[in-house]
């Protein structure tokens, strides 16, 4: 007898191994109504393995150059009208000295393939966050490196590290980066990162142009074979002076729909409210959670510099999104019956 879509859900939830047909009717056919029972399914999942704390990260927007020109980037870089900084590791320490102060337990750097913040650049802020705090958990998004890199970097002290794979279909990819970018060079990194120990994470943009539900199928079954500890994802947003600069924003609601097949297909995963999503829509963050995410990742970078770091359009990074407004985001996580978890929030077997 053939299943229904609830039956569908409910497989999905127990663990059991989708078909392809019955992943592409997941994405693709549900109703309003099943939509809302599979996210209240994925909302029991995450509360059952973390409870109703939300974990934050201090996200340092480290540098705003990158080498790359992937073509929906607004710090791409070709984009002459892109406003450049970098931060010091002087800054960094200090960005760091008032997280901790904050309360926060993970410091998360973040930043474009900046070659000035090469691999040794990296190693010495590392070991000097490290030697400071020594209980805090570091993570790394600074791109695609050497195995020698990475190796070097978990010898430093992180402990973390988060790499989009952005789509699995190599076809896709192309149509998103220039051709001197290789989408199985990325699916390698993340490879490497995880033999090293890293927790790991990667993820990819919903709506992003050209993409496909098979897209999306074959991104769920990349990341079965990964098996990553951390899976980002939000919408597409377009960015000023990028060739998708006129293209449409992916939409909230298979935003939502995606966060919650990944909560119930990676139970434990840590799952966060993007951002991007919160740019999108204004209750973003409380979609997000009540559909299975569990982080969210305050910005402490210095307040003149986060409007540089534009990789997509009036990015949002002075309310709930600001580490200074740590009281405001509690107040809405209060109103959805939610918590801030200070916590380091590592991945839980």
């Amino acid at each position: 007898m053939e299943k229904s879509r609830i039956d569908i859900i409910n497989h999905l939830a127990d663990g059991d191994t989708l078909s392809r047909d019955e992943w592409m009717i997941l994405l693709s056919s549900l109703d309003d109504g099943e939509r809302e029972y599979l996210r209240v399914k994925a909302q029991e999942v995450a509360v059952s393995h973390y409870g109703k704390g939300i974990f934050v990260r201090a996200l340092l927007e480290i540098s705003s150059y990158c080498k790359n020109n992937c073509y929906y980037c607004g710090i791409r870089a070709s984009n002459r009208d892109a406003q450049r900084y970098r931060l010091s590791k002087e800054e960094i320490l200090e960005c760091c000295k008032e997280a901790d102060a904050l309360g926060f337990n993970t410091f998360v750097l973040q930043g474009g393939e900046d070659p000035v913040q090469n691999d040794a650049w990296v190693v010495d802020v590392v070991k000097a966050i490290r030697a400071a705090y020594p209980e805090k958990a570091i993570t790394l998004s600074v791109g695609e490196r050497s195995a020698e890199a990475y190796a070097a970097f978990k010898e430093a002290g992180a402990n973390r590290f988060l790499l989009r794979h952005e789509t699995r279909n190599d076809e896709h990819y192309s149509q998103l980066h220039p051709s001197m970018m290789s989408s199985e060079n990325r699916r390698q990194c993340l490879m490497t990162l995880k033999r090293l120990g890293f927790q790991t994470g990667s993820g990819m943009m919903i709506g992003s142009p050209g993409q496909t539900d098979e897209h999306l199928y074959e991104d769920i079954r990349f990341l079965e074979e990964l098996q990553p500890q951390m899976i980002g994802i939000g919408p597409f947003l377009p960015a000023t002076n990028t060739p998708f600069e006129n293209h449409s924003p992916g939409s909230a609601d298979k935003t939502i729909l995606m966060l919650s097949l990944l909560r119930l297909r990676f139970p434990n995963v840590l799952l966060p409210a993007t951002t991007a999503l919160a740019t999108l829509c204004s209750n973003g963050m409380e979609r997000a959670i009540s559909a299975g995410a569990n982080v969210v990742m305050p910005n402490v970078s210095p307040v003149e510099q986060r409007k540089k770091y534009s990789i997509y359009d009036n990015k949002k990074s002075t309310g709930a999104e600001s580490a200074q407004q740590m009281q405001q985001l509690e107040n809405r996580l209060n109103a959805i019956g939610y918590h801030i978890d200070y916590g380091r929030g590592d991945y839980r077997n």
